[in-house]
């Protein structure tokens, strides 16, 4: 179920100074994935910022505070409010600063979405790989913040040296309040705290009804991610199941491990486990390959399941499933594309 959380009660601590910032297990490597788990609760990773005590000015009164503390997984960073150039490694931190209309300086540009394909233009400065920062070249853009998330874990150290540098990764374990977190963040530390909760609350809405309606609905969903002809599939607390967990899909199987790259599984197991809802996100299609994932999932076997007879086969966007997840733009829109299998 949907776990609730308190907008007034987040707005209180923000003006407190202390506001989470949600954490994510590692992300995908080798193949530009890294999810992974993590065995501390939510209260002991998620992330907050705190800002300077209040200071007065000349006349004696008090003054916004100029930096916040923010806790992440990796450390605690000490960032400026509204920092200049902006170098950003988190596609989903890249979709919200998008969305509250806040300018960044640099990116990695070799994996852009293509509804963020703006930022791929010679106005924007190329932070290196995905997974391998161009140091020097951040350097040299002199960024009051660097966002980074599971690709570049490794390279945090390094990084802090250069300018600040926090982990806005989303938890897949904890997903909502991770992603809302992380959005509250960003907004505090631009002075967007209010659109962000406005946007929080839209989105809650959506994510309610969608859990709702799927809890209710008759059959089970199976998610799997199709990479170049080969088959995963994800359950409750991995990467993408958000599914389960937040918008209310029952499990084929329950006892889909929870591994770094989601459980090996053939189009037999898919034809036994005879799914109502089947979630395809289609790997191949954002990271390159020969097969595509609608070329191998509708097969002799599969097509001997309930999914596909009630064409309940959903293909999901991978640009939000599988790189930008946990923003403003994309967290809405994979409600909207998980909630096709209703309709």
């Amino acid at each position: 179920m949907l776990k609730k959380w308190n907008l007034m009660i987040a707005g209180v601590l923000l003006a407190m100074g202390m506001t989470a910032c949600g954490t994510d297990n590692s992300e995908e490597a080798s193949s530009g994935e890294t999810s992974g788990t993590s065995g501390d609760s939510a209260a002991e990773e998620s992330a907050s910022s705190e800002g300077n005590a209040s200071e007065e000015d000349a006349n004696g009164e008090s003054t916004e505070a100029e930096e916040i503390t923010v806790s992440h997984e990796l450390g605690e960073t000490t960032v400026p409010k509204n920092p200049e150039d902006v170098v950003v490694f988190d596609f989903g931190s890249l979709d919200t600063l998008d969305t509250l209309g806040v300018d960044v300086a640099g990116l990695p540009k070799g994996t852009v979405p293509g509804y963020l394909s703006q930022y791929d233009s010679s106005e924007y400065e190329n932070a290196g790989g995905i997974k391998e920062p161009d140091f020097e070249k951040i350097a040299a853009m002199e960024p009051g913040l660097i966002i980074i998330s599971g690709r570049q874990s490794g390279a945090y150290e390094e990084l802090s040296e250069i300018a600040p540098t926090i982990y806005m990764q989303v938890d897949t374990q904890n997903y909502w309040d991770s992603f809302a977190s992380n959005a509250q963040t960003l907004g505090e530390i631009f002075g967007e705290s209010d659109q962000v909760d406005e946007k929080l609350a839209s989105i809650e809405d959506k994510v309610e009804s969608l859990e709702e309606e799927a809890s209710s609905a008759d059959g089970e969903a199976l998610v799997a991610l199709a990479n170049n002809g080969e088959l995963s599939a994800y359950g409750a607390g991995s990467r993408f199941g958000v599914i389960h967990d937040e918008f209310g899909f029952a499990q084929v199987d329950e006892n889909i491990e929870t591994s770094t790259h989601g459980q090996s599984v053939s189009f037999e197991y898919v034809k036994e486990k005879n799914p109502e809802y089947l979630f395809v996100i289609d790997r191949t299609a954002v990271v390159g390959g020969d097969v595509s994932a609608e070329e191998v999932i509708e097969n002799e076997l599969t097509e001997q399941t309930k999914a596909y007879k009630n064409d309940n086969i959903v293909y999901l966007n991978p640009e939000y499933w599988y790189i930008s997840g946990g923003g403003l733009q994309s967290v809405p829109a994979m409600v909207e594309q998980a909630s096709a299998a209703l309709e």
